[in-house]
């Protein structure tokens, strides 16, 4: 499988105005049609340490699962091997950080946020644990495609907040869920179909916390326009409006049809099986 045709894929990770360094970590194979962005948390140079063990761990996994079975096919109770991969790759991601920090006293604590997406098959999975952000841009219109594992998220959710007020919360940065922090963690995951034409935003918190979504999407106009083009903008629009965190992004546009090649066999049992 190399869905680096039928991919176009960007990323870019900034420290901020604020920061001294940078604890996000973001990682594009598109010949596996796997990104992964991860926004670190812990003292010392943990959180670097946190994000980069997620993206690393997780796309290992990943490239492993997908040599020994393609994401397509199915696996026990019918999963999509993709779906199934991801997952325990991000399981697997939680394990390691969670060892790490029990290892050594300075990275007591850690932890990273992380959102990951594996395209296969004109689908796609996401698997997510914390506040990164994935959007879609679809005919011109950009919606959230994933739920913020956080207090103010909560808070909105049951009514104590409305969003008009999250937006001066105090209370923004402080996540539910993280990886690394618990022995086990458990993640967002949703499936969805992709047409060509469909442009996908992965961003660590700095982004949406210094931009609205209307000026995300100003930011990316019609979503047709060049991608290193576009992930600078929205860089320097963060930064342009107080850049108080890391801020990293990464766009994946859909260039074609990639579905899955299965072979004469399963395309005859697929129309008459």
């Amino acid at each position: 499988m190399d869905l680096s045709s039928a991919l176009q894929a960007v990323a870019l990770s900034d420290s901020g105005r604020v920061r001294s360094h940078n604890e996000d970590s973001v990682l594009v194979d598109a010949r596996l049609g796997l990104v992964i962005l991860a926004d670190g948390m812990g003292g010392y140079n943990a959180g670097e340490v946190a994000s980069q063990l997620a993206t690393s761990v997780a796309s290992q996994e990943v490239g492993r699962a997908f040599a020994a079975l393609p994401p397509h096919e199915k696996v026990l109770g019918g999963t999509v091997h993709a779906r199934f991969a991801l997952e325990e790759a991000v399981a697997r991601a939680n394990s390691a950080i969670f060892e790490a920090a029990q290892s050594k006293p300075q990275y007591n604590g850690m932890g990273t946020t992380v959102v990951a997406v594996v395209f296969y098959d004109n689908s796609m999975t996401v698997v997510h644990v914390g506040d990164s952000r994935l959007y879609r841009m679809r005919d011109g219109v950009l919606e959230q495609m994933t739920r913020d594992h956080s207090l103010l998220q909560d808070q909105i959710d049951s009514g104590m907040l409305s969003p008009e007020e999250a937006r001066r919360s105090a209370n923004r940065n402080l996540v539910t869920k993280a990886l690394g922090v618990e022995p086990a963690v458990d993640p967002g995951v949703s499936d969805y179909e992709t047409r060509p034409g469909d442009l996908f935003l992965l961003c660590s918190d700095g982004l949406n916390d210094m931009l609205e979504d209307e000026e995300i999407a100003r930011e990316m106009g019609d979503g047709s326009g060049s991608l290193e083009e576009m992930a600078a903008r929205l860089i320097q629009g963060a930064n342009s409006h107080g850049g108080k965190d890391n801020v990293s992004v990464i766009l994946v546009r859909i260039k074609r049809d990639y579905s899955a090649n299965r072979g004469i066999l399963a395309r005859l049992t697929s129309l008459f099986g």
